[in-house]
């Protein structure tokens, strides 16, 4: 499904430009079509293949409304002078919290509790129930760039937590201004960690950062969080960690398969999962969030309609190496 965007459709509108809306799973064949006199094309989860990308003679930029742009075909896209541009920060705060807020949800149990009070009506203090502080524990952070490091001081300020942190890209001395203290072995970070948050980019060296061989290491009251990217996670052992209690629990708001489903997907089992989280990858979805993805996309279109340079915020080289 694509977001929905009325500011960004009303202000195209108002401007004069002929706006085509296509539905959600959109063939390849029709998108091709209607690719054919389009100046411009926004998206944000439809393959954009170089079949798609040949036949739009005229098109000069892609805008994809939001961060992830495997779904484009970018080197087809350069090679026919077209731009690709994202919007790389409008959420990312706003995922943190979301990847907090599952965080608490998890240590405190509320998911299973909740469960219990709607079929019990109420609960007595027992053992199961019993849940943990974060102040005082250990989260290990996997990528501090701008949302593990807004992570890090919610955990670290806000509930007294010990921060460390894995990024091979990030110096000791950048991420002790963050809060954060970095280890350079995975391996090791995570032998101390109550809690794990992914914020890594995925890409080939990051790919199941976490596995098997990582989850043997963990304590088993673990909980780990994913708001970035499914494939960071070999998602087979983390279940296979799961159901056998080798980790305490997880919350996922991120799959390498989405949508997830409970008839046929590999990880299907994890909907009955009393220690598990899952969200339908929308920590990004407030109307905060959506206002500032919104008026940038407008500016960015705008810049392509004017003929201006198109501003590209992202470090992805991807796009920084567009010509």
């Amino acid at each position: 499904m694509e977001l929905e965007t009325p500011f960004v459709d009303q202000t195209l509108r108002e401007k004069g430009h002929d706006l085509v809306l296509l539905p959600d799973g959109v063939s390849e064949e029709i998108l091709m079509k209607e690719l054919e006199d389009c100046d411009i094309l926004l998206m944000c989860y439809t393959p954009i293949t170089k079949n798609v990308l040949d036949a739009a003679k005229k098109l000069k930029a892609i805008v994809k409304y939001g961060v992830g742009i495997d779904a484009i075909d970018i080197p087809a896209a350069n090679t026919q002078g077209i731009v690709v541009v994202n919007i790389p920060e409008y959420a990312e705060e706003t995922v943190a919290e979301g990847a907090f807020a599952m965080l608490i949800a998890l240590a405190k149990k509320l998911p299973t509790l909740q469960k219990q009070m709607n079929s019990k009506a109420w609960i007595w203090p027992s053992s199961e129930w019993l849940g943990h502080d974060i102040a005082g524990k250990t989260l290990g952070i996997i990528g501090c760039g701008k949302i593990g490091s807004s992570m890090a001081r919610m955990a670290g300020l806000g509930f007294r937590a010990r921060v460390i942190g894995y990024d091979p890209s990030k110096t000791k001395e950048e991420l002790a201004k963050k809060g954060i203290q970095k280890y350079d072995d995975l391996a090791e970070m995570i032998k101390e960690c109550d809690f794990i948050s992914l914020h890594a980019v995925l890409n080939k060296e990051t790919k199941h950062l976490l596995g098997a061989k990582e989850f043997a290491l963990m304590k088993e009251n673990a909980i780990i969080i994913n708001s970035a990217r499914g494939a960071l996670i070999d998602e087979l052992a983390l279940l296979n960690a799961l159901e056998k209690k080798q980790i305490a629990g997880a919350g996922l708001d991120v799959y390498s398969q989405e949508p997830l489903n409970k008839t046929d997907h590999p990880l299907k089992k994890l909907y009955e999962m009393d220690n598990v989280m899952l969200l339908p990858h929308l920590t990004f979805y407030t109307h905060e969030a959506m206002h500032r993805l919104e008026l940038e996309t407008m500016e960015r279109i705008t810049e392509v309609m004017e003929n201006r340079p198109v501003t590209i915020k992202s470090k992805d080289p991807r796009l920084q190496n567009q010509k």
